[in-house]
């Protein structure tokens, strides 16, 4: 059965309108200006008063499945998701085992094909050793490759110049990277336990992962990319020294694109007092200066996506002491509320949120028909009431560790539907669990 969301102040493009959209066997069939005249069995939603946008695509997120369960996994964070008007995400590789082979990957994308609520991409995991893996992708398959240059868990930390170099020229997808210098990290590590012990404040983790350390291995990264004429794309961005390697050219236009996550636009290093470890991301959340530079990039198009980087852990480990505590947290239930709250603070316009999380993913990842409301595209759709102040709660959140760096907030903006693939996975507070998401495709 076909349904016209009618009324809607429809968020597109740049542009802001009243419209009316049909959707019909998963897709938009059509965006009219005036209510059409449509068969009777047409389910009606009527949206007046709501903000319609295209479903947030976040190109970074750890759903911790396989083998970190305890955690997360692919059906509780996409129903999340999918609450938080996200229907598209893309899930890294660090799991259990870690996604480094073709076989592990396909194994990912079936589970996913069963549980996930969300649309679902995963990367390919680089390592030291595992080249031929990484080129047998399917680039009109698989998102990306990600590369750990800097400190990660287990195998994942590419630091051979060889094979950074080989995966730079001969990827044939685009590559992602995590970019923190290690043998800086280490010399930070070094001097604060000699003046600290094992008891190292909260407050020294932006010095021991420091701006330094993240521009070294960032500038490594965009220079072995210039040389080789690689699609790269630099995930989660925090310091001031690092914008000046990014052009303020359109994303679809440029061959080196970068990221930034909600939390280094949030928050800043005074705030470690408040939230401790809850806040302990890698990379670290920096200074004020920084947040402010990011926030500056953000706007001239240094910057080209907003993405979470969403890490969930349990409390009990997020408790531990500063070296013992596990960096990240969770955030896609909260990305797209947080961002239309600072909009209203007057950092960003509603049409620039929808330009960073929706379209420039899009773009930037070549995905088929997604992140954006258009004709024959698939309907991923959220519709967001501008005027329903809500708080955050444990009793509202849908993470499985039950925490959120946003506990206590007050938003004023609400997602009341979220339609995946024209079906509705969110409504009201209500998850539908007959929905189930699509894998990606990507025009390469």
């Amino acid at each position: 059965m076909a349904t016209l969301i009618q009324n809607a102040t429809i968020i597109n493009e740049g542009k802001q309108f009243t419209g009316h959209v049909l959707i019909d066997a998963g897709k938009i069939k059509a965006i009219y200006q005036e209510i059409p005249d449509l068969e009777s069995s047409t389910n009606i939603i009527d949206a007046t008063g709501k903000w319609l946008i295209p479903g947030v695509i976040d190109d970074q997120v750890h759903f911790r499945d396989p083998g970190l369960t305890h955690k997360a996994d692919i059906a509780s964070e996409s129903a999340a998701a999918v609450a938080g008007g996200v229907t598209t995400y893309m899930e890294m590789p660090n799991t259990n085992p870690q996604t480094v082979t073709q076989e592990l990957l396909e194994q990912k994308y079936q589970s996913a094909a069963e549980v996930s609520l969300a649309n679902y991409s995963f990367y390919i995991g680089a390592t030291n050793d595992n080249l031929d893996e990484v080129l047998k992708t399917d680039p009109t398959k698989v998102c990306g490759v990600k590369i750990f240059m800097g400190s990660s868990t287990g195998n994942m930390l590419v630091d051979k110049d060889e094979v950074l170099s080989e995966i730079f020229k001969n990827s044939p997808l685009l590559i992602a990277t995590h970019n923190e210098d290690e043998a800086t990290i280490q010399k930070n590590t070094a001097t604060y336990k000699q003046k600290y012990g094992e008891n190292v404040p909260i407050s020294a983790h932006p010095k021991i992962r420091s701006a330094e350390a993240c521009y070294k291995s960032s500038s490594k990264a965009v220079e072995l990319a210039a040389k080789h004429n690689t699609r790269l794309h630099v995930l989660h961005l925090t310091s001031a020294k690092e914008m000046e390697l990014f052009s303020s050219a359109p994303s679809k236009d440029k061959r080196i694109t970068s990221e930034v996550c909600v939390h280094h636009l949030w928050f800043n290093e005074q705030d470690y007092d408040k939230f401790g470890t809850r806040i302990k991301w890698n990379p670290a959340v920096k200074s004020e200066d920084d947040r402010l530079a990011l926030w500056a990039a953000l706007k001239n198009n240094q910057l080209d996506v907003i993405a979470t980087d969403h890490a969930p852990h349990t409390l009990e480990e997020k408790s531990n002491s500063y070296f013992k505590a596990p960096s990240g947290g969770p955030l896609v239930q909260h990305s797209l509320v947080a961002m239309l709250h600072l909009s209203e603070q007057g950092y960003i316009s509603p049409a620039e949120v929808v330009n960073k999380m929706c379209h420039a993913p899009a773009d930037i990842y070549n995905i088929d028909k997604r992140g954006y409301i258009r004709e024959g595209y698939w309907a991923d759709l959220v519709l967001i009431d501008p005027q329903n102040s809500w708080t955050v709660s444990e009793e509202n959140i849908l993470y499985k560790c039950k925490w959120s760096p946003f506990e206590g907030q007050d938003f004023k903006h609400k997602v009341t539907h979220t339609f995946v693939n024209g079906e509705i996975a969110y409504e009201k507070g209500q998850i539908n669990n007959a929905t189930r998401g699509h894998r990606v495709n990507f025009n390469r």
